[in-house]
């Protein structure tokens, strides 16, 4: 399990320079000019974990599978995108399907890249998307007002009435500006309201694009587009994260042996595309465990607070459905001590029952009978 990470923008951005950088391919064309992205491109890529390495160095299996991430790289949005302008409505549309979004902001300067709205603004670059993505919800939230008025008289009039008070609320705070994840409301209302897929009720964080040069400046916070963009996210306390697109798409390119090297002359450490997993990984409380044997070691993603029959679920419907106990070891004591027999001899291995929520870096052997 992963999560679809939809990576939006205006155009010209630096999004399609991203997923090619981000899966390592080049499936998605980069050109200079709107609208170069027509279809969504869709990258299935694995998640670089040191865990994984390291539990494979020492098991050394047949076969190390690492845990996937979807990313789609969405069309550049426009001014007037909510009523059809450029290829808005089929953008929009692909915006649905993703569980959050990495909103792309251009902070570098380059005569030779036009800008759609002719200035580099971060601040006005994310008040475009945010209101056009804001009046696609009224017009959702319009639709099932109008249902909701209709069937006051009928067997859901109560129901329907919550229905209505709420959509009415959620659409005075969208003409207030507040996006519908910046709404005060309860698990109950956003139930009630989840069959809508309400376009800025997707968790978001920033992507601030720079140039190979800002980076030392963006990072000591003395870039003034990306301080401008950090103030923006601040406002309702979405992370951003810092990166050269341009620089990532030639990362990837390189053998992982030259990479530390490169990495080291822009004063990075890993390449973005960790930070960026790292960060969506947060925003959408997903946490990773382990399996691990002579077989293969694998990476599997659950959200925060699953408990071990419904983590055994994710490898096979019948691992939950028949769940007897789940064997639990500490990754890290699994690399020190070298095996499951050596962490059983040790008392590092917990036999733990249905009630046990999983922890990120657990390692697990699932038992069953169905």
């Amino acid at each position: 399990m992963g999560f679809a990470c939809g990576i939006v923008g205006l155009p010209n951005v630096g999004k399609s320079t991203l997923f090619n950088a981000l899966s390592a391919t080049q499936q998605a064309e980069a050109a200079n000019y709107p609208f170069c992205t027509i279809e969504p491109n869709v990258g299935v890529v694995p998640v670089a974990d040191r865990r994984v390495d390291e539990l494979a160095r020492v098991i050394k299996p047949k076969k190390v599978v690492p845990t996937t991430l979807q990313f789609v790289d969405i069309a550049g949005l426009v001014r007037g995108a909510s009523k059809g302008e450029g290829l808005g409505n089929q953008f929009l549309a692909n915006i649905r399907e993703v569980d959050a979004i990495a909103h792309v902001v251009r902070c570098f300067e380059d005569g030779n890249v036009v800008h759609v709205e002719g200035r580099i603004d971060p601040a006005s670059d994310v008040a475009t998307i945010d209101t056009e993505l804001g009046l696609k919800d009224l017009e959702s939230l319009d639709k099932r007002i109008q249902r909701a008025q209709k069937a006051m008289k009928g067997p859901e009039a109560k129901t329907e009435k919550l229905v209505l008070d709420l959509c009415q609320r959620i659409a005075a705070g969208l003409n207030d500006g507040k996006p519908v994840r910046a709404q005060p409301l309860s698990d109950e209302e956003r139930e009630l309201i989840r069959d809508l897929h309400l376009l800025t009720s997707k968790k978001v964080f920033f992507v601030a694009n720079v140039a190979e040069a800002q980076l030392a400046s963006a990072f000591a916070g003395k870039d003034p587009h990306v301080e401008a963009l950090r103030k923006v996210a601040a406002a309702e306390e979405a992370p951003v994260v810092v990166i050269s697109a341009a620089a990532e798409a030639e990362i990837s390119t390189l053998d992982k042996s030259e990479q530390p090297e490169f990495l080291a002359s822009l004063g990075l450490d890993e390449p973005g595309l960790h930070k960026v997993v790292r960060t969506g990984y947060d925003l959408l409380g997903l946490i990773t465990y382990f399996t691990a044997g002579e077989t293969e070691v694998r990476a599997w993603t659950i959200p925060k607070g699953t408990r071990a029959p419904q983590a055994a679920g994710v490898i096979h419907t019948d691992f939950e459905k028949g769940f007897i106990k789940a064997e639990i070891i500490w990754w890290e004591d699994l690399v020190k001590l070298g095996s499951e027999a050596a962490c059983r001899a040790a008392a590092k291995l917990a036999i733990e029952g249905k009630e046990y929520v999983m922890r990120d870096g657990d390692t697990a052997h699932f038992r069953f009978n169905v």
